[in-house]
């Protein structure tokens, strides 16, 4: 789930904020790994992680992140996730069967202003995620449940083309055309990492990802495309003082989005991210991803300030990595 992850969508008092929020590596909810067998405790923790860890971004399916929305608008999100699949080990993990349930509470703000003329947006999200999870080590299960605070996003998107910077009264005359922007995201590590733990909620490391994308509206019709790659810095600390490396991640999403009314919009989202296989040690664990998801996304008013957003995916191609199915709700107010 990673969780990770804010975006923005037409009309202005209907902005999609992200949370990424779906991220299976935690840390501190107390309760301990256990076994039907009596097996070594390191390896039994060693041989989850090489599981859960680092699977969990690129997830995320993200309509009408490059949508223009009128400047000097403020947004309050707060939302639930729920996740549950199988994961898909490299050749070198020792395990099989394994599956992870995993629950996110999400909070997120946003604010749209004016930058050289052009609408832009600042957005920071947080979360809290608990999980539970099971595998099967050389045919005996393996199973551990915890919770903690994943590490915070903040993003910074330009929409550079096509999006003039409106004020609210201006904006309803203002008809969408083609529209082209760019962001940087960063995630910080600030949320629970302990180095004894293999799981951990935090990354212990920063996670620079630039993208860029087009909405394009036809009609009562929305059509998105955007790229973005994740850089990750190392985390030196991963179990003690193994070295865990982690190339570029890349990212390609679509959406197909009909809006139906004033704040009451449908869409129909796809991604493709490949590449980010890891090592540690300079050892490569052989788990460059290559998946695909598949998701639904329908956004509605309450009233001029408060809407609720539903979305549901599912991965169809898993190749490494995590294979969930994702439902969530979010609560989003205008102020």
């Amino acid at each position: 789930m990673a969780l990770h992850i804010l975006n923005s969508a037409p009309p202005y008092h209907d902005a999609n904020i992200y949370c990424s929020a779906k991220k299976p590596l935690l840390k501190d909810g107390h309760k301990a790994y256990t076994t039907t067998t009596k097996l070594p405790k390191r390896v039994i923790v060693t041989a989850v992680s090489l599981l859960l860890s680092h699977y969990g971004m690129a997830q995320e399916l993200e309509p009408r992140s490059y949508t223009n929305i009128p400047i000097g608008m403020h947004f309050l999100a707060a939302g639930i996730i729920h996740s549950e699949g199988d994961l898909s080990p490299a050749p070198t993990a020792p395990i099989s069967n394994a599956n992870l349930n995993i629950d996110a509470g999400v909070i997120g703000y946003a604010h749209t202003f004016d930058l050289m003329g052009d609408s832009s947006k600042f957005d920071i999200a947080a979360s809290r995620v608990c999980y539970q999870g099971d595998a099967e080590l050389n045919g005996e299960k393996v199973s551990a449940e915890r919770c903690g605070y994943g590490d915070p996003t903040m993003r910074l998107t330009w929409n550079f083309l096509g999006a003039p910077a409106l004020q609210a009264k201006d904006f309803a005359s203002w008809k969408q055309g083609l529209v082209v922007g760019t962001s940087l995201q960063i995630t910080m590590p600030f949320g629970s990492y302990d180095k004894h733990k293999l799981l951990n909620s935090g990354s212990n490391r920063w996670v620079f990802r630039p993208g860029i994308g087009l909405s394009h509206r036809l009609g009562n019709w929305y059509y998105d495309v955007m790229v973005s790659v994740r850089f990750y810095t190392d985390n030196k600390q991963y179990l003690v003082d193994t070295n865990l490396q982690q190339d570029p991640l890349y990212t390609v999403q679509g959406h197909l989005i009909y809006n139906l009314n004033r704040g009451h919009w449908l869409s129909l989202n796809t991604n493709l991210f490949f590449g980010g296989e890891t090592s540690k040690n300079t050892i490569n664990s052989l788990d460059e991803q290559q998946n695909s998801r598949l998701g639904l996304t329908y956004s509605f008013p309450i009233n001029q300030k408060n809407s609720i957003k539903l979305n549901a995916s599912t991965g169809v191609i898993t190749e490494y990595g995590n294979d969930f199915s994702t439902f969530g709700a979010l609560w989003q107010y205008r102020f």
